[in-house]
């Protein structure tokens, strides 16, 4: 016991906090709370594995929610494999402490490196060292880079691969199988087959776009907006298209 706790005393190596952001899916209740599942039930029957292993925020902002009705929520979305990691846009009373935690919209962030304490003085009674006379103040490292604004994929996309890119646009030079997905903050190029999914605009950029050689898609998604096979003008099928959202319409156009 003594031994350990000479170490934690002595030991001066710095504990490395780090920010880092993730992609996730944010989806946005509405009420009643049964028809919306039942329009998540279809886009999930229409687009297998859609939610599978997804991490998933849900937006509640403006929507009027008891803790009970968002208990009730949260259990139909476990049931339908739908994993919640955070939940936007209620008072922090509505959750429980079994609920996943409130978020707020990330930022980037460095990497946070606590500055260590001058050399401690001997152990006091209740097993820590005394505080210094002035406590130094966090030093906070920041690596700053310059973030790309597009990526360039030179090979297909294979079924169950995911290519996720938010800061930007993605081109892919061959084709996506069925199964696989492109996620891009910016605007969408596909210079082959757009078999599987596709969804720009990632992090709220209602002028992306989506461009393919030819048009198979499981689904094309703008700005949180999807359209799946069936809603999609037969015309289009098979030929190289443009893909853009228009107010609450996601519009295609053939390219010549």
């Amino acid at each position: 016991m003594t031994k350990t706790l000479a170490k934690t005393l002595t030991d001066t190596r710095p504990i490395r906090l780090k920010g880092r952001s993730f992609l996730a899916l944010v989806l946005s209740p509405e009420l009643p709370f049964s028809n919306w599942l039942e329009r998540l039930d279809d886009l999930a029957a229409r687009s297998t594995g859609f939610f599978l292993g997804r991490p998933i925020v849900l937006d509640l902002e403006g929507v009027d929610v008891t803790q009970a009705d968002l208990k009730d929520l949260l259990g139909e979305l476990g049931e339908r494999g739908v994993r919640v990691m955070g939940i936007e846009g209620v008072r922090g009373s509505v959750l429980a402490p079994n609920m996943p935690p409130l978020m707020k919209g990330g930022r980037p962030a460095g990497d946070i490196e606590p500055e260590p304490d001058p050399a401690p003085a001997p152990a006091a009674s209740h097993g820590k060292a005394p505080e210094p006379a002035k406590k130094a103040e966090p030093a906070i490292e920041v690596h700053a880079q310059r973030a790309a604004s597009s990526i360039v994929i030179t090979e297909p996309v294979r079924s169950g691969q995911s290519i996720i890119f938010p800061e930007g646009d993605v081109t892919i030079l061959g084709s996506v199988a069925s199964g696989a997905e492109v996620v891009a903050g910016g605007s969408i190029h596909i210079y082959g087959t757009l078999r599987g999914r596709a969804l720009a605009g990632s992090v709220g950029n209602a002028s992306a776009r989506i461009f393919c050689r030819k048009l198979e898609a499981e689904l094309l998604a703008i700005d949180g907006l999807y359209k799946m096979p069936d809603d999609m003008d037969p015309k289009h099928r098979g030929q190289p298209v443009v893909v853009w959202l228009e107010g609450d319409t996601i519009k295609a156009e053939r390219l010549a």
